[in-house]
């Protein structure tokens, strides 16, 4: 944070989390208040599902901006800019989803919380014009940090390249699968059914999978990184899990959030096969002089503080 642009583009991303946060817990609070013991019916629990989804997605975005600046990492900055515009397109859907689940005899619920879920999705997009502002600035003061990582070479500059996208990528992907389980587990399945515990079950396989691909790519270790490349093919077979929305005999149990799941389950396959593709790229770059960068070249002295620890060694 030793720039007025990386202060700024933290702090735009803080404040808009707590605006849009409060706003959507208002709404929560005013539905539940109104509506008392038939809350907790499938119709009502988009709410819940609304204000679980908002509070990770902006913990997340918070995380990757902190992580982002810290690490100097310009390819992270613009994946945040590319999530932050799904967070318009998702506080959007919101506004449908909810009138949906308030339509039926709630009219004069829906009027009183409706303010609330317009400044929303239009506060998300104030900040994303902000956010795209100072990272124009941030382009230029990172500009320098691969060839301070990597040197001179362009090959292992690309392949660097490749490496921080894959790194960025596995991050949405943790993001995405939590997103859609949490929805799931919120809405629609029982905790008697048998596809509960799959879905329970696949937390801790993802996220290890997650987990061993970033460490396996970094090190370079090439039998881990075959497992978890391997394992991503099957991964992709979630992706049925979007037919269940619109048959017949299923639709009905999602219908107040079937937009906002179809969204999050395309956008993860899409995710994850190209996580799969560029994860093939990263392994062919194996062995090939970009180890050390990716173990000891990401973590330095910005170029100011290392000058003056220099002048204070020589005084």
């Amino acid at each position: 944070m030793g720039t007025r642009a990386q202060r700024a583009f933290f702090i735009t991303i803080g404040v808009q989390a707590v605006i849009v946060i409060t706003m959507v817990a208002c709404t929560f609070g005013i539905v539940h208040a109104y509506l008392g013991d038939i809350f907790d019916l499938v119709p009502y629990k988009t709410l819940s599902c609304y204000i679980a989804l908002f509070i990770l997605a902006e913990a997340f975005e918070l995380f990757m901006a902190y992580d982002a600046l810290r690490m100097r990492n310009i390819i992270q900055l613009l994946g945040i800019i590319l999530f932050h515009g799904a967070l318009i397109v998702f506080s959007a859907l919101q506004v449908h989803e909810t009138r949906a689940a308030l339509s039926d005899n709630n009219e004069w619920l829906l009027h009183k919380v409706e303010p609330f879920l317009i400044v929303a999705p239009c506060i998300v997009a104030a900040s994303w014009l902000f956010l795209i502002f100072w990272l124009k600035q941030l382009y230029g003061e990172f500009g320098w940090v691969i060839f301070h990582v990597v040197g001179a070479s362009p090959k292992l500059k690309s392949m660097y390249q490749y490496y921080q996208i894959f790194i960025c990528l596995l991050k949405f992907d943790f993001f995405c699968f939590v997103g859609v389980t949490m929805q799931l587990l919120i809405v629609v399945l029982s905790t008697n059914s048998a596809e509960f515990g799959l879905t329970i079950t696949a937390i801790p396989v993802v996220l290890t999978l997650i987990a061993g691909c970033g460490y396996a790519v970094r090190r370079e270790i090439k039998w881990m990184m075959s497992i978890a490349l391997a394992l991503m093919l099957p991964c992709m077979g979630y992706f049925y899990k979007l037919a269940r929305f619109y048959l017949p005999l299923s639709q009905a149990e999602y219908i107040t959030t079937r937009a906002t799941l179809t969204v999050f389950t395309i956008v993860a396959f899409l995710l994850l096969l190209t996580t799969f593709l560029v994860g093939l790229k990263c392994f062919y770059d194996f062995d090939k002089g970009l180890l050390d960068s990716k173990t000891h070249g990401q973590f330095y002295k910005p170029v100011r503080q290392q000058a003056l620890g220099a002048f204070k060694i020589g005084d």
